[in-house]
């Protein structure tokens, strides 16, 4: 069940949207609002606005934005259920006993107690006679016993049902198996075992609880890696393997490594720091949570051609997030399990601590496209090169680094710096034409940036934004709107859906606030509302100019309606003519 009526409204009453993004990002006054850096991406030019007046926040760079427990979603990785007990907690206010959807956390609960004691089944059977391969494997890899431990590594022999069979007789439904991932239903409705003939590595949240596994075969068989699929205590993308270990760590960074056997290895080395992604790229949600415990990270992948494109990528969304981002580059072997192996932990560290910075690594990854002894390589590469620094905002950096380029490519380096600045002004050409397009199309300014949420009638949406943002402001205007419009006549089905909610918490006597109103939008929803609101309004004469929309809105209403009707006559008569052409038939 939802929360009750009435708690999420006094929760958002309570809570004061500019304490709590206090708590997290610096602030200072800036008109009526608050500017700050936004925590969500890498800037250094504040965009990132909070409204106490309407209790919202928005950043003008990413687009992200909302309420206040929207922010604490974003901020702390949680889901909705989660973020609203944080909020409560953080102003002491007791949530009601039916609040927090008992049924839903009752079965979380369940599956966090069948995960912990799958994964000591697992570790039973990896200790046990049957284990024998699997520890074969594990010692072959160098793992000592206290890692195998600490860990909590395991196996599961090749067969259908051991898990199945252990776990029902534990006490546990089929039902729960099914909710953890670790069971699946065959075509004909009975279950068998997700894992089979593996070992197994558990994963593990930030407050301790189990919440999915990852195995691998132990033969030739695929796939090779198998990871829990997403269930009601498990998002694959919003964590990361290790993290509760590493959180821990005063190395002051992280190591990003590629699977779950570095991360292991760099541990049982005493670095201590290293956390992976779960079998996916590297995502924005993973980012947003790294940040909770560095301001540093170090991409450790694989050298190939996969590695080398994965890194890129998460360079981007790791900048975006606000982290410094380093490369390391490990020599003469292809992980770092096998470097440590082969060099030991501390020439390791020495390589760590001359990892390269994002921009290093980008360059030397485009000058390994290139033969530099050839003249027409040399100047791509350049332009290359000047392309990448062009982007570069810091002046210092772009100097430092077109001296390297210039060197490496035997040129003047003031050469360089001009075409650098060549560059420079062209994006800054381009940046003007794009703004000028947008300005002949001003319209276009007004679409939402989430695909799914676009206006079909774009002149009507206007006013149905003003409406809303009207509603927000005063719960008198909203329900003078009621009287004379109707939801029916709004052309966006998104803002038809905003205006409804309104006029039904209107109607019961409940807060109109965006915050209470999020555990029924999403994410993209919250962050256009969100905009809307942040808009500049006039409000000279608030009951004239919802007058003005309302009327928009209906006329554009009744001329859809008309250009449909027009639409269907002209088709019959086209049909009628075409039916006598062909003699009637």
């Amino acid at each position: 069940m939802p929360f009750p009526d009435g708690f999420l409204d006094e929760l958002c009453a309570r809570a004061d949207i500019v304490d709590v993004v206090g708590r997290y990002v610096s602030l200072k006054r800036s008109g009526s609002g608050y500017l700050g850096l936004c925590p969500f991406h890498n800037e250094k030019t504040p965009s990132f606005s909070v409204s106490q007046d309407k209790q919202v926040y928005h950043c003008f760079g990413c687009g992200v934005g909302g309420g206040v427990i929207n922010f604490l979603m974003r901020a702390e990785n949680l889901d909705f259920q989660d973020a609203v007990h944080r909020l409560a907690d953080m102003y002491n206010m007791p949530v009601p006993e039916k609040a927090a959807n008992d049924e839903l956390r009752a079965r979380r609960m369940r599956v966090y107690a069948l995960n912990r004691d799958a994964a000591r089944f697992y570790h039973e059977m990896l200790l046990s006679p049957r284990g024998a391969q699997a520890r074969q494997y594990f010692a072959a890899r160098a793992l000592s016993a206290k890692t195998v431990r600490n860990f909590g590594l395991g196996y599961v022999p090749d067969g259908w049902t051991n898990l199945l069979d252990e776990m029902t007789a534990r006490g546990y439904t089929k039902s729960e198996l099914l909710d953890a991932g670790l069971a699946v239903k065959n075509d004909k409705g009975g279950l068998y075992d997700r894992f089979r003939n593996r070992v197994m590595f558990p994963i593990v949240d930030v407050r301790g609880n189990v919440i999915g596994f990852g195995g691998r075969v132990l033969d030739s068989s695929l796939p090779k890696y198998l990871n829990s699929p997403d269930t009601i205590a498990f998002n694959k993308s919003r964590n990361l393997f290790a993290l509760n270990l590493a959180k821990n760590s005063k190395m002051g960074r992280l190591i990003l490594a590629e699977g779950y056997m570095d991360v292991i290895a760099l541990h049982q080395a005493g670095i201590d720091c290293a956390v992976a992604s779960l079998g996916t790229s590297l995502t924005e949600e993973q980012a947003r949570l790294m940040t909770r415990y560095t301001k540093e990270v170090v991409i450790c992948y694989d050298a190939d051609s996969a590695g080398v494109k994965a890194a890129q990528r998460a360079i981007e969304i790791l900048r975006r997030a606000g982290l410094e981002v380093k490369v390391l580059r490990i020599p003469g072997a292809k992980d770092p399990d096998e470097y440590i192996k082969a060099n030991g932990a501390e020439s390791f560290l020495g390589l760590l601590d001359r990892s390269e910075s994002h921009l290093e690594y980008k360059l030397l990854n485009i000058k390994a496209k290139y033969a530099l002894e050839n003249d027409e390589d040399r100047v791509a590469y350049l332009k290359d090169a000047a392309r990448l620094l062009a982007a570069v905002e810091s002046p210092i950096e772009r100097e430092i680094y077109a001296g390297r380029v210039s060197e490496t490519a035997r040129v003047p380096k003031e050469a360089m710096l001009q075409e650098i600045a060549r560059e420079r002004r062209a994006y800054a050409n381009r940046q003007k034409r794009e703004e000028k397009r947008g300005a002949l199309a001003p319209e276009r300014a007004f679409q939402p940036a989430e695909r799914s949420l676009r206006y079909a009638d774009t002149r009507s949406a206007v006013a149905e934004e003003g409406v809303i943002a009207l509603a927000f402001k005063d719960a008198d205007l909203l329900r003078a709107a009621s009287e004379k419009l109707s939801p029916d006549r709004f052309s966006s089905e998104f803002l038809r859906r905003v205006y409804t909610i309104l006029l039904e918490r209107c109607e019961n006597g409940r807060a109109i606030s965006l915050s209470a109103m999020e555990d029924v939008l999403t994410p993209e929803e919250s962050a256009h509302l969100t905009l809307i609101l942040s808009r500049p309004v006039k409000h000279v004469n608030a009951k004239q100019e919802l007058e003005d929309y309302i009327d928009r809105i209906q006329t554009q209403a009744i001329a859809s309606s008309a250009q449909s009707e027009e639409d269907l006559l002209t088709l019959a008569a086209r049909r009628h003519k075409e039916k006598k052409s062909y003699g009637g038939q």
